[in-house]
């Protein structure tokens, strides 16, 4: 136990968290188990240490930070060493990667049975379905999902700023004030490309090259998140990638032929949407479809997930306009859902809200409407219906 202490006091000591992230205000701590999902790289063990650096001091033997990659967990279960830390005077464990623990829910469940004065905070990936596949957790888990950097979060750590996020309807009501409030202290356009290209995962901080660091992530979602939490054979796994970079190859801009597809990979069409499927678990894809409609059906659009995924597939290729609509979907799926666009415009937010994405250097060729809202980039500042892109990034 003392050498799990030991590695909690130095990983704690050592976190390097200049960002506050949002979530960090949104979950209620009071519950006693709490899982926060998302996909690798997006900060979950920085997320679980900068919790235990804010709320214990370093040296409170009440809180402890473990992870599932500890070869000692191939021997112990986690309710057994739970007990322990507990009998010692433990009331908050950290269990970063639970999905690595054989039974790891059932091992939750004794936990929460056996011990009421402890409180579990554990992470696990995108892909784990809390609920619908462990029912034994079912009334007991509040479950939470921890995204990527957004373009305020990235500002603010660029900038030293501290600019709070918004709510769509401020956004949409009142953008104009908000702008004058940001503008006077930053210039969002000398940082919106960089963001684009290589601000989503916090790992951009590192010296390392962000491009080759995002492709190693994206290989471990789809070789040990998707695979082995899904619990597929290795040998579909060429299917699962190439699959991938098909769609990222396609753009997003046209309707995907599921049939095509089935024969590029060779399987059925079902197998493709259940690809698919896994592969937006994964928080690698986003799927658009119109009002009412929902997998397993075919999607009207299919979307990398963020665009500095786009920037690590395919670079040469990318299209401004594919990557600032990706951009805006990507930005608004955290509390809002995004359907096919009508005639006039690209996305139906909320089933009510219409948007058009468009360059505001080339505003002259829109016929405006009073009924769609028009999200330009290449401009920091906006009027009536119209607003700026960059700012739909201080949602969250």
């Amino acid at each position: 136990m003392e050498a799990f202490f030991r590695t909690h006091r130095y990983l704690v000591e050592h976190v390097n968290a200049p960002v506050h992230r949002i979530l960090m205000d949104e979950i209620n701590w009071s519950d006693r188990m709490i899982g926060i999902k998302g996909p690798r790289g997006v900060g979950k063990t920085t997320f679980l240490l900068q919790y235990a650096k804010e709320h214990f001091d370093i040296l409170d033997k009440q809180c402890l930070y473990i992870n599932m990659n500890n070869f000692y967990f191939q021997g112990h279960g986690i309710a057994d060493f739970a007990g322990e830390f507990y009998r010692r005077g433990g009331r908050v464990l950290l269990i970063d990667q639970v999905f690595k623990q054989p039974n790891w829910s059932t091992e939750l469940r004794k936990c929460y049975d056996l011990f009421p004065n402890l409180k579990i905070v554990f992470t696990g990936s995108s892909v784990m379905r809390l609920k619908d596949e462990n029912p034994e957790l079912n009334g007991i888990v509040k479950s939470y999902d921890l995204r990527g950097f957004s373009f305020r979060e990235f500002l603010n750590l660029l900038t030293n700023n501290n600019f709070k996020p918004y709510s769509l309807d401020d956004i949409i009501q009142h953008h104009e004030q908000i702008e004058r409030q940001i503008l006077p202290k930053v210039s969002p356009n000398r940082y919106f490309q960089d963001y684009i290209h290589h601000g989503f995962y916090p790992f951009f901080q590192e010296h390392r090259n962000y491009s080759e660091n995002l492709l190693k992530t994206m290989n471990m979602m789809t070789e040990v998140d998707i695979l082995l939490i899904k619990q597929i054979e290795l040998k579909y796994l060429t299917k699962i990638k190439k699959l991938f970079y098909q769609i990222a190859e396609d753009g997003p801009s046209k309707t995907p032929n599921i049939t095509k597809l089935s024969q590029d990979i060779e399987t059925s069409r079902a197998t493709v949407m259940n690809y698919i499927k896994y592969l937006t678990d994964a928080r690698l894809l986003n799927l658009i479809y119109p009002v009412g409609q929902g997998i397993p059906k075919k999607p009207t659009r299919i979307m990398l997930q963020n665009t500095n995924l786009m920037y690590a597939i395919y670079p040469i290729q990318v299209d401004k306009q594919e990557a600032m609509e990706t951009f805006f979907v990507n930005t608004m799926w955290k509390d809002h859902q995004v359907n096919t666009g009508t005639r006039d415009c690209n996305f139906l937010v909320d089933e009510r809200l219409k948007f058009r994405i468009v360059d505001a250097k080339a505003v002259d060729r829109c016929r405006f409407s009073n009924e769609i809202i028009y999200a330009r980039y290449n401009t920091e500042i906006g009027k009536d219906n119209q607003i700026p892109l960059w700012l739909f990034g201080f949602l969250y």
